[in-house]
């Protein structure tokens, strides 16, 4: 990493996660080169200094920020890059790019999930699609939900990168008096763990909507914690990126684990309560306003772990309730009787 780097942050994403994130920067005292694509939301965030949907206590101080709809022009006038947008429309955004793009580029990820259709994790696909380097690749993970960052409820986030420098530098950056950092080099395993957990978060969902009550949902997140260890450390080994220093009882992993099964702000829980109270899975997705990434992320996972063949029953289940139409009582009856 180089010793005079400069820090031009531009923020990709203008959703409730992108938000939260343009409130730590800008309270930092930086400036940001903002991404919003639709030039209402523009003018809306001109007018009353807040966006339009997400997040709308918040007051930014618009000197701080420099609003673009070109992603061209926010990645020139940029040294970081902050992808913060729902994994499910990145491939339309980055695919047209040139392969140049991020020549130089430092990249932090707040995706939740993986990049359809190729079902890579995002340091994986700027890799192969755009030669980024490892080593200029970091992801943020949580426990974190966007409206206790908006609120100023104290939160802490993992930054995970191989490159420490690079991480540690970040991490100063993003700590405020209400957001404390953490530091790993564990990237593919926070990553895979913030996938899985928004599938779990779904099926504990469903759970609940489906009557269970709070001693199962305990049974089923301490089964699920077991699982997503046992998927992190198999698909490390097969996929050449071993980390025996991993804590799976850390906060990036248990930590946001627990807080997207439980919390009333996690859109997967509440994506899985409807389908647990009946509604058809197509009928949920219309009511939602925001994107559960658990749905995208189940069948990434799946397909991920057809030529792996890691046993991952709870995530398989889900999987089925959410594309095959398993029925969530059939799925719950057999898991019920698996679990320790």
């Amino acid at each position: 990493m180089r010793s005079n780097i400069r820090f031009r942050v531009g923020l990709i994403g203008s959703g409730s996660w992108a938000t939260a994130i343009a409130k730590i920067m800008t309270d930092n005292h930086f400036h940001i080169n903002w991404l919003i694509r639709k030039e209402e939301d523009i003018k809306y965030l001109r007018k009353y200094h807040h966006p339009p949907r997400y997040l709308t206590a918040i007051r930014f101080d618009l000197r701080k920020i420099n609003c673009m709809t070109d992603i061209h022009k926010v990645i020139h006038h940029s040294d970081w890059l902050v992808i913060c947008m729902p994994s499910v429309f990145l491939k339309d955004i980055l695919d047209p790019l040139p392969p140049d793009s991020f020549r130089n580029k430092y990249i932090v990820s707040g995706v939740k999930g993986m990049i359809a259709d190729y079902n890579l994790l995002l340091n994986d696909y700027l890799k192969q699609k755009f030669a980024v380097p490892t080593e200029n690749y970091f992801c943020i993970t949580g426990p974190c939900h966007a409206e206790e960052v908006a609120a100023e409820k104290l939160s802490y986030i993992t930054i995970s990168g191989q490159n420490r420098r690079g991480a540690e530098l970040i991490a100063g950056r993003f700590t405020t008096g209400y957001l404390k950092t953490i530091v790993n080099d564990d990237i593919w395993g926070a990553q895979y763990a913030a996938v899985l957990k928004n599938v779990y978060a779904i099926g504990a969902g469903i759970a609940h909507g489906s009557g269970y009550g709070d001693n199962f949902l305990a049974v089923y997140v301490a089964n699920c914690a077991s699982e997503l260890a046992h998927f992190a450390r198999s698909i490390s080994e097969k996929q050449q990126h071993p980390h025996p220093g991993r804590n799976a009882f850390a906060s990036a992993y248990l930590g946001d684990l627990l807080v997207t099964c439980y919390s009333q702000y996690s859109r997967n829980r509440t994506f899985g309560a409807m389908i647990g109270k009946g509604y058809s899975v197509s009928s949920a997705r219309l009511e939602m306003n925001m994107i559960a990434e658990g749905y995208y992320a189940s069948k990434s996972i799946h397909e991920v772990n057809k030529k792996l063949k890691i046993p991952i029953p709870i995530a398989e289940l889900i999987y089925r309730i959410l594309w095959e139409y398993l029925s969530p009582a059939t799925a719950f009856n057999k898991l019920k009787r698996s679990f320790n």
